[in-house]
């Protein structure tokens, strides 16, 4: 049983960040489809990887989407419009100046970059104007990280099980607290256009 989805009555949202694992690609690629070329969030994305290859998901993105899509490097500040995605072998963290911060400390839930290590400094960073999106993947990262957006104030939304590759990070999340959201991708990517639109207003 999934948690019930809440109307959207939050105010602006300064940041997105995003976490999947199996099946991410996919999912993300519904997610993101067909996004305005006016886009403004800045967005943030881990997808576990492993740790020895080289990530082509910021080439990958890059090729299907009308905004500036990168991996993100060390003292990068995040730019309003873009999208960025987390290297492989490091956790990837925000800052308070809204700027990432790379490290290679030990892995969070076996994984480098931890999608918690990312959504708990994003929410230390942003507090109440922060989005979280947790999407299919095969173990509990992303639900401590989700349930510290939720304590900072901001909104939390998370891939319907039923719907997901795989059901074990979706679940879990909404076993750690309720989301605000739990909604298929077509339905997530509604709600991340009027976050969109909420934010240029």
């Amino acid at each position: 049983m999934t948690a019930p989805t809440r109307s959207l009555t939050r105010k602006r949202v300064d940041a997105v960040v995003i976490g999947a694992s199996a099946g991410g690609i996919d999912a993300l690629l519904v997610l993101l489809a067909d996004l305005p070329a006016s886009w403004r969030i800045p967005m943030t994305v881990v997808l576990h990887l492993p740790e020895n290859h080289d990530s082509h998901l910021a080439e990958i993105f890059a090729l299907r989407l009308p905004i500036a899509v990168r991996e993100a490097a060390d003292k990068m500040p995040l730019v309003a419009g873009s999208l960025y995605f987390a290297p492989p072998g490091y956790h990837l963290s925000i800052e308070r100046e809204r700027c990432f911060s790379l490290s290679c400390e030990a892995p969070v839930l076996f994984s480098r970059p931890s999608i918690d290590v990312l959504m708990a400094s994003a929410a230390d960073a942003y507090g109440p104007a922060l989005a979280g999106f947790l999407l299919t993947g095969a173990n509990d990262d992303g639900a401590e990280g989700l349930y510290r957006i939720h304590l900072a104030g901001g909104l939390t939304a998370v891939q319907e099980p039923k719907e997901a590759l795989i059901s074990i990070m979706p679940n879990a999340a909404i076993a750690r607290h309720a989301p605000d959201h739990v909604l298929p991708l077509r339905d997530l990517r509604a709600l991340l256009l009027q976050l969109e639109a909420a934010h240029a207003h």
